[in-house]
């Protein structure tokens, strides 16, 4: 009994030390094992609602670049997209490169018209309605009005998008919403 309560301390010491070496801004998995139990604990970066909300800037500012594969470097490895102008789930790098050669066509600008950001451990969430301006092959812009989610993840010292969805608005703006 008593080795067991020795153990449990020297693990609770162990953590402890562990936790003061890993630093509060990163995202680390600490483990630490004891002779009786494993002990893991994951340290969260710290964020804000505005440093989320500026992640679509990051993610719109690589859109004028028309380079399809810095768009795709915001997104992480197992990314999802479900994109507003494909009926094709994109679910790795190379579809998600794919459809932005596609996109990116279109010269689209993004305006973010109401944004939702809840915040967790190395996951962020950023909701709303967005409007695209985007450009056909005669030069005539237009918009078109839609809704989001992004879930980010931080990973290896960066946050990136592991969810996207967008989707056109089922109803004219004019309308009333339900």
């Amino acid at each position: 009994m008593k080795l067991k309560q020795i153990s449990t301390v020297l693990a609770a010491g162990a953590l402890t030390l562990a936790f003061n070496q890993a630093s509060a801004k990163t995202a680390e998995t600490v483990q630490v094992v004891d002779p009786t139990q494993a002990v893991t604990a994951q340290v969260c970066k710290i964020t804000t609602q505005d440093e989320i909300r500026a992640l679509f800037t990051r993610w719109n500012d690589s859109l004028k670049t028309l380079d399809p594969a810095k768009v795709t470097n915001n997104y992480a490895d197992d990314a999802v997209l479900l994109p507003t102008v494909s009926n094709t789930p994109r679910t790795n790098h190379a579809e998600i490169n794919d459809y932005f050669v596609h996109f990116l066509q279109k010269k689209p600008q993004g305006v973010i018209n109401k944004s939702h950001v809840n915040l967790g451990c190395n996951r962020a969430t950023d909701v709303g309605v967005y409007t695209f301006t985007l450009h056909g092959k005669d030069g005539k812009a237009q918009q078109v009005v839609a809704r989001y989610s992004y879930v980010y993840v931080y990973e290896n010292g960066q946050w990136l998008i592991e969810h996207h969805h967008s989707s056109a608005m089922p109803e004219a703006i004019t309308q009333k919403s339900h």
